[in-house]
């Protein structure tokens, strides 16, 4: 036999952590490496909120598009409910599911076209200069860019007036998806620049902002001016369009636009601020946009340092930094709350007159979904707010190859919707009325016909003057009437002066009293929802604390009314 040597019971006792040293050590070190790599996929896969295998389960069918809105009213009816892919769902690149992959795709890589813009300068009244970046549908059909300047103004095609987001221009990707989608289409796209942005140099002490629509005023106007047969619309994207709806908002119904868009708009900056600021990831986002800001200021150091103090901005390490150090002093605001109040362009929701398509992903990892106006958009005739699960921001692609964005292809169905639709008359509706008004209130104003009794006409106004025979009397009379006139043209002038300053003063009473029903509005809303989860949670403690109680009042009662029917023994069990 062979020797083998018995443990003594009396040697010291191993220990367990010993032992366990010992067996992870006989384990490969590539099954560590393996473990480890398991462990970071699944930690990315959570922390990049990746929905690959969510997909992969319902066979990447996609979610539906939730469509917020009044079903019985006009815009759904004739435009909305005409639209499928509104009705259909949207199912993101299967590679690219993830919000932040499909943002990080769209700012890095972005596949866009390739073509060309045309360049116009516009000078505003402060003397600053915006380029206008053009795309043709005559360019996209003929595959080059002429050299002709302009439309025809007599052209009666669409045009579609892009605003880009925050520091974005019209060389952007996204910009470029939509431009060239809408020019195969027939209809002609112009790009408003931000000022300083698009390669053009600053002019003025004025600079954009997210509550400024100064410019786009102005710039639509201009259009409509040059080119009063084409139909307007607008889209715009992030900053600006929350621009856009502030715009629409402050407008009313004196707007020369047809209908809008309103992309992965932001609606409540103080809650966007908030946002971008709770979780790692997002502050990453903060980061990146506090970046692309600084180097914006950089572009325009020369205007900027002798407005600002330039350390400050330098050092500025978030969105907010830069805002207060530079957006609110420029926008001449108190404090950056102040700025980002008054720059929301969900106040003015409710004001909105024109058909207006917004689209949001509830997984926006910059504009939170708890910024949406949901009770605001469903009250407004108006609005139709089409929300997706998935998307990220502006980014929605779609398809193995990442070629198309869906929310281009949503807002190119509901504007041709639009446009064939009788909606899209409804603005020439109101002109007409409107010079139709201007004209019956100048009928009183004359001249009326007399018929004198030796066959002379001539013509009167509403008060008869007498004229005088000699010419010095009728020079002082003229003389006379003459300061009549500048009376009376100064009594006029008070009288437009007073109108206006009441106007202003209704308007910014309005405006104060929309800051103070929304917030309260949407506080009532979500006591109202918490209320209700509060009443279940009292019902399920009063259940669970009075159970001992009432159990053995229910066991007590069985045993008297049924001890003749059950036997005693079972009842005792």
């Amino acid at each position: 036999m062979d020797d083998f040597t018995v443990p003594s019971l009396d040697s010291s006792p191993v220990s367990p952590y010993e032992l366990i040293f010992k067996a992870l050590s006989l384990i490969p070190i590539s099954h560590f490496l393996l473990g480890l790599l398991l462990i970071l996929l699944l930690f990315l896969y959570n922390f990049l909120e990746i929905h690959f295998l969510q997909d992969l389960v319902t066979g990447f069918r996609g979610d539906p598009v939730l469509l917020t809105c009044s079903s019985s009213s006009e815009l759904y009816q004739s435009v909305a409910s005409k639209c499928r892919i509104l009705h259909g769902r949207f199912s993101p690149t299967p590679w690219l599911s993830s919000p932040h992959l499909q943002t990080a795709f769209l700012s890095l890589f972005g596949n866009s076209p390739n073509f060309s813009y045309r360049r116009h300068i516009f000078h505003a009244n402060d003397g600053g200069t915006i380029a206008l970046d053009w795309l043709m549908s005559t360019d996209v059909e003929q595959g080059v860019c002429c050299n002709n300047d302009a439309v025809l103004r007599d052209d009666k095609a669409p045009i579609v007036i892009v605003i880009p987001g925050l520091t974005s221009d019209s060389a952007s990707a996204y910009i470029k998806h939509l431009a060239l989608t809408m020019a195969r289409q027939g209809w002609n796209v112009v790009v408003c620049n931000h000022r300083g942005l698009g390669g053009m140099s600053i002019t003025s002490d004025c600079f954009y902002n997210a509550g400024w629509t100064e410019d786009v005023r102005s710039i639509i106007d201009h259009i409509h001016r040059e080119y009063p047969e084409a139909p307007l619309y607008a889209v715009g994207t992030s900053i600006g369009a929350n621009i856009l709806v502030k715009y629409l908002g402050e407008q009313g119904v004196t707007i020369p636009l047809t209908g809008a868009a309103a992309v992965c708009s932001p609606w409540d900056l103080l809650i966007c601020d908030r946002f971008i600021n709770r979780r790692l990831v997002q502050k990453f986002y903060n980061k990146v946009l506090a970046i692309g800001l600084q180097g914006y200021a950089q572009l325009h150091h020369s205007i900027l340092s002798r407005l600002i103090e330039w350390d400050s901005v330098k050092l500025s390490r978030s969105v907010r930094d830069f805002d207060k150090h530079a957006t609110r002093v420029l926008a001449k605001f108190e404090t950056v709350d102040t700025y980002y109040r008054r720059s929301s362009c969900v106040n003015l929701v409710g004001n909105v007159s024109l058909p207006l398509l917004c689209v949001s992903a509830l997984d926006d990892p910059v504009c939170t979904r708890e910024a949406i106006p949901w009770d605001e958009c469903r009250a407004n005739e108006n609005i139709i707010l089409a929300t997706t699960r998935h998307g990220g921001h502006l980014a929605y692609y779609e398809g193995i190859t990442a070629n198309n964005l869906w929310w281009v292809r949503a807002v190119d169905e509901f504007f041709h919707a639009l446009q064939s639709s009788p909606l899209r008359n409804r603005r020439k509706k109101m002109e007409e009325s409107n010079m139709t008004s201007v004209l019956e209130s100048s009928i009183d104003q004359g001249p009326y016909v007399n018929v004198r009794e030796d066959g002379m006409v001539t013509a009167i106004g509403n008060t008869k003057d007498n004229v005088a025979e000699d010419t010095p009397n009728e020079h002082g009379d003229h003389v006379k009437r003459d300061e009549e006139n500048i009376s009376e043209r100064e009594r006029r002038d008070n009288m437009t002066e007073e109108t206006h300053s009441k106007t202003d003063l209704k308007q910014r009473l309005d405006q104060n009293l929309n800051d103070l029903i929304v917030p309260i509005r949407r506080h009532m809303g979500q006591l109202s929802r918490r209320s209700r989860i509060s009443i279940w949670l009292l019902a399920y403690i009063a259940v669970v604390t009075t159970w001992p109680l009432v159990g053995s009042a229910l066991l007590l009662f069985i045993n008297r009314k049924f001890k003749n029917i059950i036997p005693g023994s079972l009842l005792r069990r």
